[in-house]
């Protein structure tokens, strides 16, 4: 049995697959994220010791900045 697509799932999918331009506004935003995020970034090598526990902080770090550009993105 098929799941019918309510019309708010529709939005959200269409919203999700759209491309949205970023504005001004919204590359202030990016950079604003992308710049807190690298340093933070910096100090996890500079003061973590080396270890699978970094390497996957560091990837958490990375999917969360890719979730608040999709955030900021989609509204």
């Amino acid at each position: 049995m098929t799941n019918p697509i309510t019309p708010d799932e529709q939005a959200e999918i269409d919203n999700w697959f759209t491309y949205h331009p970023p504005t001004p506004e919204k590359l202030e935003q990016y950079n604003f994220v992308r710049s807190h995020s690298k340093e933070l970034a910096r100090y996890v090598l500079a003061e973590v010791p080396r270890s699978a526990d970094r390497t996957a902080a560091l990837r958490s770090l990375r999917g969360t900045v890719m979730a608040i550009n999709l955030a900021i993105a989609c509204n």
